[in-house]
């Protein structure tokens, strides 16, 4: 692996980690308030349901006490470190997403616009899009037996989406030289296909017991937590790859020809 792509995967996994850091503390401070009282009011339904399922069971039986195996100041705990993680692990598969588009034009050009554009079509492919098909829910929340077809439906719609955002690029790519309005016409409507397509997709086969306004600020902070998490990794990837040009002496001119130039040979 050259020196160049071991910086690239260097910042990546730095700005990973940084925005993992802050979008853990942001859901430890916000979200997990709102977890909490989701995790109570389907812990109180399912002990509703569990007493009328043994109504007719003997006077007097002993229920059975099912002890969380981790408290919830460990979960808390768990969550930043886990946060921390994913974020490390999503930066370096950024980075070689990063590395394998411009990899014609070199890593340095135009590091700052480059970092914003391509973090903000991976928060529209794998974040935005999936999320407006299926919102998110409380975890614990729901029927367990259904959990697995829940984790499939959304990873076929984070796949959908991370195809519809490569289709918009290569169309922005190809209309190069063509008025700027219909380049981004093109990818606006590549977006809006995208998102019909994810409507063909099976809906969730699971209600979600929970009252509306908890429901709503659950998604809003989940949203929330999404945007701040590709705004800091952009922030951090963009601004490393400016000092990094500047080391290097790379002057990055604000051109469409070095996007066009990322266009697969023909």
């Amino acid at each position: 692996m050259s020196n160049p792509t071991l910086t690239l995967l260097g910042r990546g996994t730095a700005a990973g980690g940084v925005a993992g850091l802050v979008t853990g503390l942001f859901s430890l401070l916000l979200a997990e308030p709102v977890m909490d009282r989701a995790i109570e009011l389907e812990e109180a339904r399912s002990a509703k349901e569990e007493a009328a399922e043994h109504a007719h069971a003997a006077a007097g039986a002993v229920a059975e006490h099912h002890e969380e195996l981790f408290t919830r100041g460990q979960q808390h705990f768990g969550l930043v470190v886990t946060a921390i993680i994913a974020g490390i692990a999503l930066g370096a598969l950024f980075a070689v997403a990063y590395a394998l588009i411009h990899r014609r034009t070199g890593y340095l050009v135009r590091a700052w616009p480059r970092a914003l554009a391509c973090c903000a079509a991976a928060f529209v492919a794998v974040a935005l899009l999936p999320g407006l098909r299926y919102p998110a829910a409380p975890p614990g929340v729901g029927d367990a037996n259904t959990v697995g077809e829940r984790q499939q439906l959304w990873l076929a719609a984070v796949v959908i989406g991370i195809l519809g955002m490569l289709l918009a690029w290569q169309l922005y790519v190809r209309l190069a030289g063509r008025a700027e309005p219909l380049r981004q016409g093109a990818v606006f409507l590549t977006g809006a296909a995208t998102l019909a397509v994810l409507f063909l997709l099976p809906g969730n086969p699971d209600e979600v017991p929970v009252p509306a306004t908890l429901l709503w600020d659950f998604r809003v902070l989940s949203l929330g937590s999404q945007v701040l998490l590709w705004a800091v990794f952009a922030a951090v990837f963009g601004g490393l790859g400016l000092r990094a040009a500047a080391k290097a002496g790379v002057n990055s001119p604000v051109s469409s020809q070095d996007l066009a130039a990322t266009a697969p040979v023909k």
